[in-house]
């Protein structure tokens, strides 16, 4: 497992762990980041990401990235 920021663009990954306080695995939970899901890596850019996730893009900054854990 490994962060998603540190994938590929365009490379399509599957979240494994979401680390992190209850209220924040939360919020990316209401975003669609949950155990199992396809994430695709649209963009980067400092470190902050765009991710397609379902049918979505979502932008997170590099320190919520970091909490979501894919192989």
């Amino acid at each position: 497992m490994l962060p998603i920021t540190m994938g590929k663009i365009g490379e399509s990954y599957t979240i494994r762990k979401i680390t992190g306080r209850d209220d924040v695995r939360q919020h990316l939970a209401e975003l669609g980041f949950v155990l199992d899901t396809r994430v695709v890596i649209v963009s980067q850019l400092s470190g902050n990401l765009i991710l397609q996730v379902r049918d979505s893009r979502v932008a997170l900054d590099k320190t919520m990235a970091n909490r979501i854990l894919v192989s």
